[in-house]
């Protein structure tokens, strides 16, 4: 993942090393399968959402990517 898709402050999908944009659910769908790794997927109000695994670097964390509206991209 290089970058975060936001709508509202809010992420809605994932733009990985390829260009490809995934919605979240996508994005879920395609780490459970291994196809996104240094993730790990964590539920909240019943919604499943990719999280960073802890590796003592910050800098890959998602949080500090860079984000995009979808108009952006």
């Amino acid at each position: 993942i290089v970058s975060l898709v936001k709508d509202g402050g809010k992420i809605t999908g994932y733009e990985l090393e390829d260009g490809q944009i995934l919605d979240k659910a996508g994005a879920v769908e395609l780490a459970k399968q291994g196809g996104i790794r240094g993730v790990g997927i964590a539920t909240n109000k019943g919604t499943e959402y990719l999280k960073s695994l802890p590796d003592e670097t910050d800098g890959n964390n998602l949080g500090n990517l860079p984000s995009h509206t979808e108009s952006e991209l």
